[in-house]
């Protein structure tokens, strides 16, 4: 990947809404070869789209939690995914190596919200979980190193 794509994109990371303008006289291209770039990265899928960074406190989901699961069952079918796609509380489903299969990072209202959530998850997926909850944080949503 060439340098200039990779300003372009840690420019981008930084600032999803940059106009094409401001692009070219960051980068010292031309407005048109910036949008052709950034056109061909989004066609190699190294852009995925663009994204508003919500403040979770104001939308109401002050509450910030990550759930381990590992099935109940080790014999059973690997679906867990499939089975909590469509938990809106659920921001993010990773694999994980250890002794847990998965990691979820969930945002709700309250405590109470969370008890509900887990025994939701639990009798949806048939997994075990463990849960941290989140005090604070300091800071997320970094760009990579590029």
């Amino acid at each position: 990947m060439e340098e200039i794509d990779r300003q372009i994109m840690a420019l981008l990371a930084d600032d999803g809404r940059m106009s094409f303008t401001d692009l070219a006289k960051e980068t010292g291209l031309s407005v048109s070869a910036v949008h052709q770039r950034v056109r061909r990265l989004q066609k190699r899928g190294v852009i995925k789209g663009f994204t508003a960074l919500l403040d979770n406190e104001q939308i109401g989901l002050p509450l910030t939690a990550f759930v381990s699961i590992k099935p109940i069952d080790p014999s059973a079918p690997d679906d867990a995914p499939e089975r909590l796609a469509g938990v809106a509380a659920i921001e993010a489903c990773h694999s994980v190596a250890g002794e847990e299969s998965y990691i979820l990072k969930v945002r709700v209202t309250s405590p109470n919200e969370l008890e509900d959530l887990l025994q939701q998850i639990r009798a949806a997926a048939n997994v075990a979980t463990r849960t941290t909850v989140v005090l604070s944080t300091p800071w997320e949503n970094r760009r990579p190193a590029l």
